[in-house]
C-alpha cells in the first residue's frame, strides 16, 4: 500500500483541483494544494502520519492565504437575472408620469417601459429617473436629484 500512497495523493490533488472548476469560492483548490503537498511528502518516502499532517497543514495554509482573495474576487454579488436586472438602472421619462392618470412612459436603453412614480408625485418628460422596483410590467421610478 505504501507504494500507492503518492499516487493516491496525486489523484486526490487532481480531483480536488478539477472539482474546483465546478464550484465557487476557492475552497476545494485548498484541499488540492494540501493533497499535492502530501503527494510530494509521499514521493520523498515520509510515512503516512507525516503525509496526513502535510495534507492538513498545506490545506489550512492554502485556505488562510486564498480566502481573502476569494472574498475580494467574489464579493457581494447580486443575482441580476430576469426583471431584477432593471432595478437601480436609470431611464429617461418619455411621457410625463402623472399619478392621477396612472402611468407614464420611460426609455431605458433601447426599451420602452410603462412607469409610475414611487413617490406618487408627477415627473415631467425629459427627467432622468432611477428604477427602484417593478410591479408586474410597470416600473416604479423616482426622479434623480438635479446636480
Amino acid at each position: 500500500m505504501e507504494d500507492w500512497l503518492p499516487w493516491i495523493w496525486l489523484i486526490l490533488a487532481i480531483v480536488f483541483t478539477v472539482a474546483e472548476i465546478f464550484t465557487a469560492g476557492f475552497f476545494l483548490i485548498c484541499f488540492g494544494a494540501g493533497a499535492a503537498i502530501a503527494s510530494v511528502a509521499a514521493f520523498f518516502g515520509f510515512g503516512a502520519l507525516i503525509q496526513i499532517i502535510a495534507f492538513a497543514v498545506g490545506s489550512s495554509v492554502a485556505l488562510v492565504l486564498l480566502r481573502p482573495f476569494a472574498l475580494r474576487v467574489s464579493g457581494d454579488q447580486t443575482n441580476t437575472v430576469g426583471i431584477d436586472r432593471v432595478i437601480g438602472r436609470h431611464a429617461v421619462v418619455l411621457e410625463s408620469i402623472d399619478p392621477a392618470k396612472g402611468r407614464g412612459l420611460v426609455r431605458m436603453g433601447s426599451e420602452r417601459w410603462s412607469a409610475e412614480s414611487a413617490d406618487n408625485i408627477p415627473i415631467a418628460a425629459g427627467v432622468t429617473v432611477e428604477v427602484i422596483g417593478v410591479d408586474g410590467a410597470h416600473l416604479k421610478v423616482r426622479a434623480l436629484a438635479a446636480g
